[in-house]
């Protein structure tokens, strides 16, 4: 039993971080261990994208491209489902303030996280979600917000089936 859950646990952070090597699993350069792998806030972040993922069929999000970036809207009529998109985006926010990258196995993600240190972010919760706006003054770096509140939208309209899709980079 203890191999199907380790089985289970290594497809998940494959699919939805990245790969083995890169998450800590198995060696790498650094040694023993795969480089630099997770953070300690791996786990925590993992489970409540997985939550949101299950869940996705609860979840409402509007999309406003800016000229210098994106507005987006994301709620849920589930209160608990609420409480997760937030926490979610506290969690996403912290990553990208710290370039503490995760999924980077999918090029768009990869690259937004290259360019992190360019991009804003501002939230507000709402009584049934969150308001957030990303924003940058570099028009690349727009094109790669915009393209990723493509992919957010495709991941709450299909759940685990986009997660396991890699996406692309738009053009400089």
């Amino acid at each position: 039993m203890s191999r199907i859950l380790f089985s289970i646990a290594l497809l998940v952070a494959v699919v939805c971080c990245g790969s083995v090597q890169a998450q800590g699993f198995g060696r790498g350069p650094m040694g023993k261990g795969g480089g630099r792998g997770p953070d300690a806030d791996h786990m925590a972040d993992m489970q409540v994208f997985h939550f949101l993922l299950q869940n996705h069929d609860k979840i409402k999000r509007t999309v406003k491209k800016l000229d210098n970036g994106v507005e987006t809207l994301t709620e849920s009529d589930d209160p608990e489902v609420a409480k997760m998109i937030q926490k979610h985006v506290v969690q996403m926010t912290a990553r990208i303030e710290k370039v503490s990258p995760i999924r980077m196995r999918d090029p768009l993600f990869a690259e937004l996280f290259r360019n992190a240190k360019k991009v804003k972010i501002e939230y507000e919760d709402t009584s049934k979600g969150v308001l957030v706006t990303e924003t940058s003054n570099d028009a690349y770096v727009v094109k790669l917000l915009q393209a990723h509140a493509e992919v957010v939208s495709k991941f709450v309209k299909n759940g685990f089936a986009e997660a396991m899709k890699t996406h692309p980079v738009p053009a400089k």
